[in-house]
């Protein structure tokens, strides 16, 4: 084998080296996607059919994408092993490398789906505030249909393909952005109403809605950066970002769903002496229920599984007058 000159040493660093940490990367990540979707199913057997069709859905994706991932990485550094130029043109002549964008981004949008339903829940089926937020979502899907058209016609387009997929990125950010402020908002809006022993669960509610979207919408934003500083052509840094992106989304699933778990155990109870009642309790009956007092001196209690289950619960919402001060 002939001594690689260090133009072919920059190729193989920068256009073939983000496959190679990008796959690394997904391979640890559905290893520990594997851990959580067995802690969905092992702490949550009530769950409706809907829920539990969802989590499998993204069982299957996140496991058909990591074999995508080996595949792609088998023929690039063993198939081609001698062949460099042959190995960089794979990026515009295989639709499985072609098209690793497009389902990095079903993914993404499988997982915004689950949170705009979850959001539409929680604001009581107020579409003038969801709908917005999903017409950014469909763009971005659309933006990298169009963004993966002109990579499958070859490097010539780079141009093009570099201005779709930025309008995909920004998009999903703002997307991803939007649902969080908005899901929070709610939350902060809850919590001004909550009976004193409920403002430690609602003020989880809200860190968990942060938590769980910050390392998604980071990585969004590293590989929105690196597409923009540097062209397909020369340098693919962001492959290695984006490769890691929709396992990153399912992560951001995956937790909210199995946070119930510690909400349920009344971890989150700031009344001391509810506390040590409640905690070890699998369904106890406080942390199935957020307390509410309301303007007019009534007492709701809201489901808080409104916030993971699709099919929603039977009495959501019970509500009863009573008088505030005998309650105390």
């Amino acid at each position: 084998m002939a001594e690689m000159t260090y133009e072919q040493l920059q190729q193989a660093l920068f256009l073939l080296g983000p496959w190679l940490i990008g796959s690394f990367l997904d391979f640890l990540f559905q290893g520990v996607l594997f851990c959580q979707f067995v802690h969905y199913y092992q702490w949550n057997p009530n769950d409706k059919i809907g829920l539990k069709s969802a989590v499998a859905g993204l069982v299957l994706l996140t496991t058909l994408k990591t074999i995508q991932s080996f595949a792609l990485i088998w023929i690039l550094l063993i198939l081609h092993f001698e062949d460099l130029p042959g190995a960089i043109l794979l990026n515009y002549t295989t639709w499985w490398q072609a098209g690793s964008s497009l389902m990095v981004a079903s993914i993404g949008l499988y997982v915004q789906i689950f949170f705009l339903h979850r959001l539409l829940v929680l604001t009581k089926y107020n579409w003038l505030m969801v709908a917005p937020i999903a017409v950014v979502i469909v763009f971005s899907y659309v933006s990298i249909c169009v963004a993966t058209h002109y990579i499958a016609l070859g490097s010539d387009t780079g141009v093009k393909t570099g201005i779709w997929f930025a309008n995909h990125l920004s998009s999903v950010f703002a997307g991803d952005f939007l649902i969080t402020c908005v899901t929070a908002f709610y939350l902060f809006q809850t919590k001004k109403d909550v009976l004193p022993q409920t403002v430690g669960l609602i003020s989880a509610l809200v860190r968990l809605t942060f938590q769980t979207a910050a390392p998604a919408a980071l990585c969004a934003m590293f590989n929105l950066v690196f597409s923009q500083l540097y062209s397909g052509d020369d340098k693919l840094i962001s492959t290695a970002f984006n490769m890691a992106l929709p396992k990153l989304y399912a992560f951001s699933m995956m937790w909210t769903l199995n946070a119930r778990h510690s909400l349920r155990g009344g971890r989150y109870n700031s009344d001391p002496s509810s506390r040590n009642r409640h905690d070890n309790v699998e369904l106890g009956a406080y942390t199935n229920n957020i307390q509410v007092h309301t303007h007019i001196e009534t007492v709701q209690q809201i489901d808080v599984r409104d916030m993971f289950d699709h099919g929603g619960s039977d009495g959501d919402v019970k509500s009863h007058e009573r008088d505030i001060k005998a309650g105390m």
